[in-house]
């Protein structure tokens, strides 16, 4: 499906708001990230099962890969990404929109890794990084893998954070009150979505078209209009 400009994030001039992007650093050091000041984490959430061995052509560790490739994971009420189609994987940059009660947050991530393994199970998946004025600081990285001695693959989510020192005093008191708690059931619903998105591509279900204008594509795909899309507060890169 295709549109014109600003109409994949409501408001948006999506061209514009990956460039600006482009421009945007990494918003911390790796030496700075240590306990208790970070939350590390770590969610599991197995996929189903093939054969022993390498993985199936077409089956359940090559599905979800293809739908990791494509930020399929996420929860569409909760977040939103548009990034380019040409974009190799690695240094992507994607726009991030968040939802909650009413506010949009608009932040930027960069993948920074791709991971590609076959020993001893085979992993493949990539990790992003914050950028400058993001809501938050870390990483986190979106990894499929099947282990090949039982076959059974899984979904793993797994990364560090910590909210951005810059936050107005009212976004800071919102995260204190609600955003590790919604961090943590964001994790739990995108590995449950993975399941269930796994079983209805394998059952010949797969998600329904994306929505793209001049290359820019809005996922997970299939999604349709905020219900009141125009009736919102944006935040764009309130960190």
């Amino acid at each position: 499906m295709t549109g014109s400009r600003g109409d994949l994030l409501a408001g948006v001039d999506h061209l514009a708001a990956l460039e600006d992007l482009g421009r945007r650093q990494v918003n911390y050091s790796a030496a700075e990230v240590r306990e208790p000041a970070w939350n590390f984490d770590a969610h599991r959430r197995s996929l189903g099962s093939e054969e022993p061995g390498p993985p199936e052509p077409g089956g359940v560790w090559e599905t979800a890969c293809r739908l990791v490739r494509d930020y399929e994971f996420a929860v569409p009420r909760r977040i939103r990404a548009i990034y380019r189609r040409d974009s190799p994987l690695l240094g992507r940059d994607m726009l991030l929109e968040g939802a909650f009660y009413g506010l949009r947050f608009h932040m930027g991530v960069r993948v920074t890794e791709v991971l590609d393994e076959s020993s001893p199970e085979r992993v493949w998946g990539w990790s992003y990084e914050t950028l400058e004025g993001h809501i938050e600081r870390g990483k986190m990285s979106y990894l499929v893998i099947k282990h090949p001695t039982s076959g059974r693959v899984e979904f793993l989510v797994s990364g560090y954070s910590q909210h951005s020192p810059g936050l107005a005093p009212l976004t800071r008191l919102g995260w204190a009150a609600f955003g590790r708690s919604t961090q943590l059931r964001f994790y739990r619903h995108c590995a449950a979505r993975m399941d269930r998105l796994v079983t209805e591509s394998l059952e010949g279900r797969a998600p329904g078209p994306a929505r793209e204008a001049d290359s820019v594509v809005l996922a997970p795909s299939g999604m349709v209009a905020h219900r009141f899309g125009g009736v919102h507060l944006r935040l764009d890169h309130p960190g």
